[in-house]
């Protein structure tokens, strides 16, 4: 598979009106410019920019039914999932109740390997003891129809609050807030779980505030964005204006200081400086400490740690999760090499026809099955799907999917299943990722189904592999000043991608570093007194670089030797011509 660099429109349409700081660099306007935000306040947006919760399809009928469960004094259960937005929404959603005004909240979280995904029946009888009134699932229930049904044979109310896509059929819930329902006109569509939950305590909050259940001010939601940020980076959704005021408002919070203790827990195992916080931060280092959990042990170790208050406990949750992930990447880096070796000598350029990955192994684990997905579709630039055995001994597997820009994975296995009924267990999930179920007997029925499926989906553009650029940088612009304007710019993620440059260096310096790295110095063609620090990660092929080689780089401050020193991250690199 080869790579491309193309680089991004300029986009000239900056505001005339000229909001813009004047500090701010003309290379940060066009970054902004290029990723459609042609105004400050677009680039930039606040909390007073927030859409209001009312055009969300349930909103007013979700607040009711809460607010006259805490008049009767109903025991509300929140319903988590066990990924890193269901576990930050079902934070939001206790604390968020209970600062409102709740009496009786608790929260269950379904177990991978006992349970399955979801509000699903099994996990409904072990709910029989804790003797529930209202269930509230947070980031699932739009597919869990038998789990629904079951809550509500039991006399059970059952409010969805998800961001998934939903079936032809809705699960017969109370009530069901969901941006993406057929007739919502909600204007964000890319909410993450975290973000709807939010959006139900802030109509509940206006609710309980007309009928005067105040003394005094309502009580401040916004303490809960540092939860709604990290839960929204690590879900991929795309960050929208509206995304992007919610994460920025989390950042800044957890850059003060002012998070929960679960987070700021997570930020010190991780290494990481709460006031220089990043959204990648969030997504490679804390995000994935909180899905360990869910992957290979129980979810509710990450909701305890997000939901405690006392500094040296959420210290010990947080050290607990942190060796579960270090567990979690030993098995990945096992999976990994094994997907790997049975791709190994096959090829996935244009001309291959090969248009998806499908892999399974029986000693594979499901709860890290998403990740080896995630890391074959980087790798080869094709959908791709991996399985495992939901249990030992099961003749049932468990799939995640993973998905490249241009192929709505879930309409995909939507299509399949459509030509193919019966095929497929159950699913869901959005473009990006989806999760699956079936039986090992229907597997090579499933992988020809999808290929065929993607092969007439995909066109041979999609499945080129393009790296999107900013263009060159000037050499002048090569500071500390801009890297930090750069990653403080954002908040940067899927759908406002961080700046990435391009430009033709003379390799001068090279070296590995711990077999698989390189270490570069560099210098820009004919301007030698100007020499560069350069870090390739994987970049170590078996073969020396290029001395005249095409960069592909980010621009970000050397947190190792301090100071103004910069480094530039290697994406990719190619040899120039001369």
């Amino acid at each position: 598979m080869t790579r491309t660099i193309r680089r991004r429109d300029a986009a000239d349409a900056l505001d005339a009106q000229g909001d813009w700081p004047p500090q701010l660099s003309p290379l940060l306007r066009r970054v902004y410019a290029a990723r459609g935000a042609h105004t400050y306040a677009l680039a930039q947006p606040r909390l007073p920019q927030l859409l209001p919760p009312d055009a969300l399809l349930g909103i007013d009928a979700a607040a009711r039914l809460l607010a006259d469960a805490m008049t009767a004094g109903r025991h509300i259960v929140v319903v988590g999932d066990f990924d890193c937005d269901g576990a930050t929404a079902c934070a939001v959603a206790v604390r968020g109740l209970r600062m409102l005004g709740a009496q009786q909240v608790s929260y269950a979280v379904p177990n991978r390997m006992v349970h399955g995904y979801g509000l699903s029946p099994a996990l409904v009888e072990d709910l029989v003891g804790m003797r529930p009134e209202v269930l509230v699932t947070v980031d699932h229930g739009i597919a869990c129809h038998a789990g629904i049904a079951a809550a509500k044979a039991h006399g059970w109310q059952v409010l969805v609050t998800d961001h998934h896509l939903p079936g032809e059929l809705l699960p017969s819930a109370d009530v069901i807030v969901d941006p993406n329902l057929p007739g919502d006109t909600f204007p964000s569509k890319a909410l993450a779980g975290v973000g709807v939950m939010f959006y139900v305590l802030l109509a509940l909050r206006r609710q309980l505030r007309d009928a005067g259940r105040f003394d005094g001010d309502p009580p401040d939601l916004s303490v809960l964005l540092d939860l709604v940020a990290v839960g929204t980076v690590a879900d991929l959704v795309p960050l929208d204006a509206n995304n992007r005021t919610l994460v920025a408002a989390g950042l800044r919070r957890l850059r003060a200081g002012r998070g929960c203790a679960g987070l700021h827990a997570l930020i010190e195992v991780s290494r990481k400086q709460a006031p220089t916080l990043t959204t990648s931060d969030i997504g490679f280092s804390m995000a994935p400490r909180i899905n360990a959990a869910g992957r290979l042990e129980d979810m509710a170790l990450g909701i305890e740690c997000l939901l405690c208050d006392d500094p040296r406990r959420a210290r010990e949750f947080a050290e607990v999760l942190d060796g579960i992930n270090a567990e979690r990447r030993g098995v990945q880096q096992q999976m990994v090499g094994d997907a790997e070796a049975a791709l190994a000598g096959l090829s996935f350029d244009i001309d291959s026809g090969r248009a998806t990955v499908c892999l399974y192994r029986e000693d594979w684990h499901p709860g890290v099955v998403g990740l080896v997905a995630s890391k074959i579709k980087e790798r080869v630039h094709r959908p791709a799907v991996a399985f495992a055995p939901s249990d030992a001994g099961s003749d049932l597997l468990r799939g995640s999917a993973r998905s490249i820009a241009g192929f709505h994975i879930r309409d995909a296995l939507a299509a399949v299943d459509a030509q193919h009924p019966g095929l497929i267990e159950k699913f869901g999930g959005h473009a990006m990722a989806a999760g699956l179920s079936l039986r090992l007997t229907d597997l090579p029925r499933f992988q020809t189904a999808f290929e065929r499926c993607a092969a007439a989906m995909l066109s041979p553009e999609l499945l080129q592999d393009v790296i999107l650029s900013d263009g060159a940088m000037p050499p002048e612009a090569c500071d500390i000043g801009t890297a930090l304007a750069l990653r403080d710019g954002g908040p940067w993620g899927q759908g406002f991608a961080e700046p990435l440059f391009d430009d033709v260096f003379e390799v001068v310096g090279w070296k590995i570093l711990g077999e698989q790295h390189l270490k570069l110095e560099l210098i820009w063609p004919g301007i030698a007194m100007k020499r560069l620090n350069a870090i390739h990660f994987g970049g170590w092929t078996g073969e020396p670089p290029a001395l005249r080689s095409r960069i592909a780089y980010r621009l970000q401050p050397d947190d190792w030797r301090g100071g103004d020193a910069v480094q530039l991250v290697v994406v990719h690199r190619e040899p120039a011509a001369a």
